[in-house]
């Protein structure tokens, strides 16, 4: 009988950032993105995401965005571990250069849609090249709504975590350029592998949660 895990999709992203991934053992369900409330704290958001989780003490998984979200969930129910993927554990390991801006609010100036435009500067800050990979990316990017975008990357640049999870491994690309390997602590390094490694180091992961899952 399998046992079910909750997945936190990146930022605007959803099970598509996951279509190369096999969870063995597991059923997935991947958790879908609210539209936040007008002034809702990240902590309430994670909150309310949590009635999407209908089994007790379950497993999560967050990449990205979805990794900080799963983190703060993971501090609001009892979970039995979290893994997180490209991702931050606390502020600690939010680039200084994303949090100085959030603090004078000066990330607020910047169009979401002009973050959101897909061409070389996403391709390369994901660490893609190929073109079925880019294809992928373009899709997400512009499905994904500006003003939940926008939402978070304010909760982003001010997140107030220094709490670390109870029971989690941390898997990180050495070619991240989004949350770059110098500033986190993880468990886990993939060799050249960047913010969209779930995609293009999918036989890589997939090893890695295999030997993850098969352990839980």
């Amino acid at each position: 009988m399998s046992k079910n895990i909750y997945i936190f999709s990146g930022l605007g992203a959803d099970e598509r950032a996951f279509q190369r991934l096999v969870f063995p053992g597991f059923t997935p369900h991947f958790i879908k993105w609210e539209k936040p409330g007008k002034g809702e704290s990240l902590e309430q958001y994670s909150g309310r995401l949590t009635k999407q989780i209908t089994c007790k003490n379950p497993v999560l998984i967050g990449l990205s965005f979805g990794g900080i979200v799963a983190a703060e969930v993971a501090r609001q129910i009892k979970t039995e571990h979290l893994i997180l993927i490209a991702t931050a554990k606390t502020k600690k390991e939010i680039p200084f250069y994303y949090r100085w801006p959030g603090t004078l609010g000066l990330h607020k100036l910047l169009p979401a849609k002009l973050l959101m435009q897909p061409g070389f500067i996403t391709n390369w800050l994901f660490s893609i090249s190929s073109d079925a990979d880019k294809k992928i990316l373009k899709d997400i990017l512009e499905d994904t709504d500006s003003d939940f975008f926008s939402w978070a990357i304010d909760k982003i640049t001010t997140w107030s975590n220094i709490v670390l999870p109870h029971k989690y491994i941390h898997i990180h690309g050495t070619a991240d350029r989004i949350f770059p390997v110098a500033f986190v602590s993880c468990d886990i390094r993939v060799d050249n592998g960047g913010h969209f490694m779930t995609i293009d180091k999918s036989d890589e992961l997939n090893k890695i949660l295999k030997q993850v899952l098969t352990a839980l």
